[in-house]
């Protein structure tokens, strides 16, 4: 398995940090709690393990490292004065079953990386500064996605705290577990008065910046998501004695509402995703009765996302009556779409020219959700995108970088950080 090539070219200390961070990636890789594979979700084991040795590298970079109400890893840098706002940097530390080793893990050692640089120089800027690992961005314990930054938002909701795992326990119950106060989660929250922005590092997920040859680039924006349930019920019979023009086969409807969402996708300019199925009574010589079915609908903006996610539930509709069966959908997510902040942005495009010598660094619109979006609604953001090698894979174990890329993207941060300090003021 690929991994990352050494770049000779990159400058020797820039080499050096990102030797650093990618062993440290490789170092969260065996906090896992699957045999042969990466996955670490939120109030686990792997979780306070992940926190505590992020924690020691925080404090190693001249952070004073703390874990908040909601279970996300924090490190604290001064600025120049008692009374300055601060600047967050920040990604998530959590991770999808059979992960990859650099996806939200990546930027935060990036993060890391540069305030141990600043540190090392003796270096106070107008704002400080605060890392945070996000607890739960990936949502896969509890579905809900964003956990640990729209507690930092100030957006977390109470009625989350009912959601329930595989196994049943709650929310509450597993906060608890870990230690935590479940009538305490909104403390994470950061006051929106006191915080100067938010920059993120993060791989791209995606071959676009591998096809341009380029190995940074800053986002434009992150699309507007939603995730629903959807159910096709039918009616179970014997796989033998029920005729073909007798039968309402659920699985049938269902995958004729998948075809639909490539159709609409395709057609509407939008990524539409059915990443789950789950049939019953699942035995192969029955007719399937029911047939659940996930859904995943993303777009540039909120009204392109709904409009394709009304053709799709027509044509769901349309398959169901076809078949004779019931259609029924429950949402479980929805992220609006968001757009980075100009001044921010041009500070991490200006990172870029510094570190990479371009002088119009590529632009990119995030298809995938980041903690970013939550953070939205707290304080003005900007993104830094990292090129994923291996045909721009993530989510799974072949995900890669190359050590060249991260110094690069270890110079453009801090760049862009020393930029936001130079033309600082507050972002109104």
């Amino acid at each position: 398995m690929r991994r990352a090539r050494r770049a000779a070219a990159a400058p020797g200390g820039a080499l050096e940090d990102a030797v650093e961070a990618m062993r440290r990636c490789d170092v969260l890789a065996g906090v896992s709690a699957m045999e042969g594979g990466i996955e670490r979700v939120y109030l686990s084991p792997e979780h306070a393990r992940a926190n505590a040795q992020a924690g020691e590298w925080l404090e190693l970079a001249g952070m004073r490292a703390w874990e908040d109400a909601a279970g996300n890893i924090r490190g604290s840098y001064p600025g120049a004065t008692e009374d300055a706002p601060v600047l967050v940097l920040g990604s998530h530390l959590d991770t999808v079953p059979d992960a990859g080793r650099y996806d939200g893990i990546l930027g935060v050692m990036i993060a890391i990386a540069v305030v141990g640089r600043l540190h090392a120089h003796g270096a106070r800027l107008p704002f400080g500064i605060e890392v945070i690992g996000f607890a739960d961005e990936e949502g896969v314990r509890f579905g809900r996605t964003l956990l640990g930054s729209c507690a930092v938002a100030g957006t977390w909701d109470e009625a989350w705290l009912d959601l329930a795992d595989g196994d049943g326990v709650t929310l509450r119950d597993a906060l608890a577990a870990f230690g935590l106060d479940p009538a305490r989660v909104g403390d994470a929250a950061l006051d929106p008065a006191r915080v100067v922005g938010y920059l993120e590092a993060h791989i791209e997920q995606g071959p676009l910046l591998l096809d341009a040859g380029r190995p940074l680039g800053v986002v434009s924006g992150i699309m507007g998501a939603k995730r629903f349930d959807l159910a096709m019920e039918g009616e179970a019979g014997h796989a033998g004695g029920v005729p073909m023009r007798h039968r309402r086969d659920a699985l049938l409807g269902a995958a004729t509402a998948a075809l639909a969402v490539e159709q609409v996708a395709l057609a509407e300019g939008v990524v539409g995703t059915v990443g789950e199925m789950r049939v019953a009574p699942g035995a192969a010589n029955v007719i399937p009765g029911r047939a659940e079915f996930s859904l995943d609908v993303r777009a540039a903006t909120d009204a392109e996302r709904d409009r394709a996610w009304a053709r799709i539930r027509a044509l769901a509709v349309e398959a169901a009556g076809a078949r004779r069966l019931q259609f029924t959908e429950s949402l479980r997510h929805v992220a609006p779409a968001t757009s980075s902040e100009r001044r921010l942005s041009e500070a991490v495009e200006h990172g870029i020219s510094v570190a990479t010598g371009d002088r119009e660094p590529m632009e990119l619109l995030s298809k995938a959700g980041h903690d970013a979006m939550a953070i939205a609604a707290l304080a003005p953001y900007a993104m830094l995108f990292v090129r994923c090698g291996n045909g721009g894979v993530s989510h799974q174990p072949d995900e890669s970088v190359e050590v060249g890329d991260v110094a690069l993207a270890i110079d453009a941060f801090e760049a862009a950080i020393l930029a936001v300090a130079q033309r600082w003021q507050p972002l109104a």
